[in-house]
């Protein structure tokens, strides 16, 4: 995608409603629903949003929690870090730092070599198949 959205009611315009609800608006897809909870085939996953290269299939994981689980992201410079205090919690949230769509939540859960576990909705992602 070349040019980002300059308002809301672009992104409206472009998105579905689902994909605006959780990039937009900090959503939350129904938990094992996603279409990228039980893919492991070779791949790239890209923001919804804005295709910047987000994951890749090889740092990807059934953490069993209903949501895609990645333990790294593809480049530390596509991802953003933000504190979320929704909910009644403190979690860290994770953004696309190209369009600041709302990806998910990071948690320190995860297996080696980070231990993280970058609790991802589906919906924000596309998967792009290796060739």
């Amino acid at each position: 995608m070349s040019k980002l959205p300059e308002s809301e009611e672009e992104w409206k315009e472009q998105l579905d409603s689902e994909e605006y609800h959780i990039l937009r608006e900090a959503g939350t897809e129904t938990p094992h629903t996603g279409e990228h909870v039980d893919r492991f085939e070779d791949g790239t996953y890209r923001c919804a949003g804005c295709g910047v290269v987000l994951f890749d299939s090889d740092t990807k994981f059934d953490h069993g929690c209903g949501w895609p689980s990645f333990w790294e992201a593809a480049n530390d410079d596509t991802i953003e870090y933000r504190e979320d205090r929704s909910h009644g919690m403190v979690r860290t949230e994770v953004v696309c730092k190209n369009c600041e769509g709302h990806l998910g939540h990071v948690f320190e859960d995860g297996p080696e070599p980070t231990g993280k576990r970058f609790c991802i909705n589906s919906v924000a992602l596309d998967f792009e198949p290796e060739e």
